[in-house]
């Protein structure tokens, strides 16, 4: 299905064969591939293929096509009532960020923050939920934000995903980052300023109020850039810092080519001196 914005047909062809190569039945929403300016089809339709899905007994799974814009403009209307009646994981990143962050406020149901471009994220996010012990992530030395780490250990349930989403739903009502690790990827839309910006909200308005932890994965497109002498990894510094709890950065996962997926829900155990996220499973 396509809460946000519309695949074109072979990405969409290739994702139903990766799913049934994995031995599933899949069904395509009745309004996947609809376009009404950049999201695909109507928000009434969007919205009716979610909805559909989570009152379906049939159905155990969601997977959103893509990302893009338009989850926004849904999340706060779906159907909580079938969701909590019938709990199942939603895959998807980047705009649909917006859609797990309601489903955790107000059903606390687990999703997952990845997809099925590539061999490599199609393996992960099977293990994520088909397997039945926790995923554990490492720090990578090589990873943009890896140089980013403020000691300690932490648990807590992850949320989060794309920055700039977070930092939007400010007054929304869908943020619940209490006892949480939080997550946060970012690719390069926008400068250094915004990224602070981001964070400096989220950060004023008290949203991040009894954070347990925060985990970075990718920043892509920040690799080679500067403003007045600063990076985007001076700016997460100077902000983290200030919130006194344990960060691990260099996790690979986000936005860019052949990322890993994580769980978002279960309970985790953050440990930035040993540079790891151990993460429950996804479905029960």
């Amino acid at each position: 299905m396509s809460p946000a914005s519309f695949p074109d047909e072979e990405s969409l062809a290739e994702s139903v064969r990766v799913l049934e190569s994995w031995g599933l039945v899949v069904e395509v929403g009745a309004h996947a591939l609809d376009r009404h300016g950049y999201m695909a089809g109507r928000d009434a339709d969007r919205l009716a293929d979610l909805d559909d899905a989570y009152r379906d007994p049939g159905v155990r799974a969601l997977f959103a096509t893509r990302g893009g814009a338009g989850a926004y403009r849904i999340a706060h209307d779906l159907d909580f009532d079938a969701v909590r009646a019938d709990p199942k994981p939603l895959v998807g990143f980047s705009d649909i960020t917006n859609l797990h962050l309601a489903l955790w406020r107000h059903c606390r149901v687990a999703g997952v923050h990845g997809f099925l471009s590539g061999a490599r994220s199609a393996a992960s996010t099977r293990s994520l939920l088909m397997g039945t012990g926790p995923a554990v992530l490492h720090r990578d030395p090589a990873a943009l934000t890896a140089a980013v780490r403020f000691g300690g250990a932490a648990t807590g349930n992850v949320v989060g995903g794309h920055l700039g989403t977070l930092a939007w739903s400010v007054g929304t009502g869908v943020l619940d980052l209490d006892g949480s690790i939080l997550f946060l990827e970012a690719p390069r839309a926008v400068g250094l300023g915004h990224v602070d910006r981001q964070l400096t909200q989220l950060i004023q308005s008290g949203s991040l109020h009894g954070l347990r932890g925060v985990a970075l994965g990718r920043f892509p497109g920040f690799e080679d850039f500067a403003d007045r002498d600063w990076t985007v990894l001076d700016v997460l510094r100077d902000r983290l810092e200030t919130l006194g709890v344990p960060v691990l950065g260099g996790l690979d996962v986000g936005h860019g080519d052949h990322p890993l997926s994580l769980a978002l829900g279960p309970m985790a155990e953050l440990d930035a001196d040993a540079g790891t996220l151990t993460v429950g499973p996804a479905v029960r």
